[in-house]
């Protein structure tokens, strides 16, 4: 679970959508809209590294 009192380093594992920074974070570090990192994380779950594949298809 996500300490909300760590919003310097977001989980490295996973990404949470629903956490705006982590959204800001992921979407920044993946070069992509806000929208378009929700769209990988529903189609291929909350992994980092599985929304990373998805986005580099």
């Amino acid at each position: 679970m996500d300490s909300k009192q760590n919003v310097g380093s977001p989980d490295r594992d996973r990404i949470n959508v629903n956490e705006d920074y982590e959204l800001q974070y992921w979407s920044e570090k993946f070069n992509v809209s806000r929208n378009r990192l929700k769209e990988a994380v529903q189609a291929v779950g909350t992994s980092v590294k599985d929304v990373q594949e998805y986005l580099n298809k």
